[in-house]
């Protein structure tokens, strides 16, 4: 066995301090608490900021192709060879055109912007990120004339479904007078909610014919948007589309995949995540030297007791197991406290935060910031166990130096001025 009945139970015995000791087991109890909060809160930040990451990956990658294939200059205007050339390309799972544009909205006495998306009903529907949140009207109305627009837009403009809304193009029409402006009343028949207020707020999709009639496209789209069996190694599947398109296509094109369209936000995130780690491990870094203090002071106070467990035999190495066992059991008790405490706070946080936003009337999570209307949390098992060892590993070496000076304690001097 690694320690000894006798070391145990010495151990344990000195974590139970007398009352004249009262002042060492207060440092005790905040070395365990700090090392009890480091952890938790490690797992607590850790979770929401892999939630942020995934909730944000699965709505970018939901709503926008893995990777789309634009035109230099102008629309794609003979795309549907392209199209059959791409999608047998192995890997790719769907290749939809679109035309892609911003336009005035006007309604109501006021204007505003807006990102339009013109697909077919098919590709739509083919989205559950957004077929799945629709929280009025149907995409089966989903034809010329008709739009879908998201919840935040609705509620701002004050728009429901079977409302019209005027819509006014950058491209305007030439006259005698000059260029005009655009002008066309679409009816809203989808309201969609997908969680993310960027598209909740500023994004219409149309159909694919209307917007190329009312973007001035011809027959041409502005991008196709395709979609990969794995997002997440899109250089492989890259060098096929890049060989697929060159034999037949004449137009200069720009690949760009999400990866690309997304590059400083999710680098940003990975940067905010390492930097967020290493903030809060000082925490426990605090505490370990709580430890420090704690068992420095007890191997003094317990100077006299050390001695006379060495005149009766005990060895070096079994004092430095004593006090390494008493050290090492806070790290422990506050490890195991705060993977409690951690995971049952990362599990439960959305409806924290919705307490905390009844309680102080303020909304500590604004979508209007954090681009999504709820707090996710994502629970990494190797985040875990990471956080976990990096805490008893400060803890275990918190506890060397004092238990090594208990060790080197020579009796006769500790006893000489009892």
């Amino acid at each position: 066995m690694l320690f000894s009945p006798f070391e145990r139970l010495v151990a344990m015995r000195y974590l139970r301090s007398k009352r004249q000791e009262g002042f060492i087991s207060v440092i005790t109890w905040f070395s365990l608490i700090g090392i009890m909060l480091g952890v938790a809160t490690l797992i607590v930040v850790m979770s929401v900021m892999n939630g942020f990451r995934q909730e944000l990956f699965q709505r970018v990658i939901g709503l926008n192709g893995h990777m789309n294939v634009y035109a230099m200059q102008g629309p794609l205007d003979t795309y549907q060879p392209l199209v059959d050339r791409i999608a047998k390309v192995p890997g790719v799972t769907g290749v939809a055109p679109t035309v892609e544009a911003q336009a005035l909205i006007s309604v109501n006495n006021s204007a505003s912007g807006a990102y339009i998306r013109g697909m077919t009903q098919e590709a739509i529907k083919s989205r559950p990120t957004l077929a799945n949140n629709i929280v009025s009207g149907s995409l089966d109305d989903f034809s010329d004339g008709a739009i879908a627009i998201g919840v935040r837009m609705a509620q701002r403009l004050n728009l429901n479904v079977g409302d019209s809304l005027t819509l006014i193009s950058p491209v305007g029409k030439s006259t005698v007078f000059g260029t005009a402006p655009r002008m066309r009343a679409f009816k809203i028949a989808a309201i969609f909610d997908v969680g993310m207020f960027e598209y909740d707020s500023g994004f219409i999709f149309m159909p694919l014919d209307a917007a190329q009639v009312f973007f001035r496209t011809g027959q041409g789209v502005t991008a196709l948007e395709l979609f990969v069996k794995d997002p997440q190694n899109m250089s492989r599947i890259r060098k096929d589309i890049v060989e697929a398109i060159g034999p037949i296509q004449q137009q200069p094109l720009r690949l760009l995949d999400w990866q690309q369209n997304n590059s400083s936000f999710f680098t940003a995130l990975q940067v905010e995540r390492n930097v967020m780690f290493l903030i809060l491990t000082m925490i426990i870094l605090v505490a370990a030297f709580n430890i420090i203090s704690s068992l420095i002071m007890l191997v003094k106070d317990k100077g006299r007791d050390i001695a006379i467990l060495r005149t009766m035999g005990a060895t070096r190495g079994m004092i430095m197991r004593i006090f390494f066992l008493n050290g090492s059991s806070i790290g422990i008790a506050g490890t195991t406290a705060g993977l409690i405490l951690g995971l049952l706070l990362a599990k439960n946080i959305e409806a924290i935060r919705q307490i905390v936003q009844k309680i102080t009337q303020t909304d500590p999570f604004a979508p209007e910031v954090y681009f999504l209307t709820h707090m996710p949390s994502v629970v990494d098992p190797a985040d875990i166990v990471r956080i976990v060892l990096m805490a008893l590993a400060l803890s275990f070496l918190a506890t060397l130096y004092p238990a090594w000076r208990a060790a080197r304690l020579d009796p006769v001097e500790a006893l000489r001025y009892e």
